[in-house]
């Protein structure tokens, strides 16, 4: 049995780490859409500004805030949504970039749900 605080803990930081890196490769993703890979204008449009709200909860989840890993799993959402209509309504490259921002979306929300759970179930375990 003192396997399971171990495994536990490898799990924890599994998901953390996936949480992270999803968050920042959305970030990354959001940037070189709009400035480089397929920008609304050529040479990039506001639109790069919709990543600003991503950086915020970078600080936390790196901080390991259990509020922030909450939170986050609901802002991803408007993140999800916005890769699936422009997956299904973009022109390539704009669509594979939908996509991709889908799946990093779907990512960072399992990551996220998991930690949280994973943490609440460590801490309710007996010492």
């Amino acid at each position: 049995m003192s396997s399971t605080p171990q495994h536990s803990a490898a799990s924890v930081d599994l998901t953390r780490t996936l949480a992270v890196g999803s968050l920042l490769g959305l970030i990354i993703l959001g940037l070189a859409w709009e400035l480089v890979l397929a920008p609304l204008r050529p040479g990039g449009s506001w639109l790069a500004l919709k990543v600003l709200p991503l950086c915020l909860p970078l600080a936390g989840l790196l901080k390991n805030r259990m509020y922030t890993y909450r939170w986050v799993s609901l802002l991803v959402w408007l993140y999800f949504t916005e890769g699936v209509v422009r997956a299904w309504s973009d022109k390539a490259p704009g669509n594979y970039l939908g996509l991709l921002e889908t799946t990093l979306c779907l990512l960072l929300f399992v990551a996220c749900a998991l930690h949280v759970r994973l943490r609440l179930r460590a801490a309710a375990a007996p010492a």
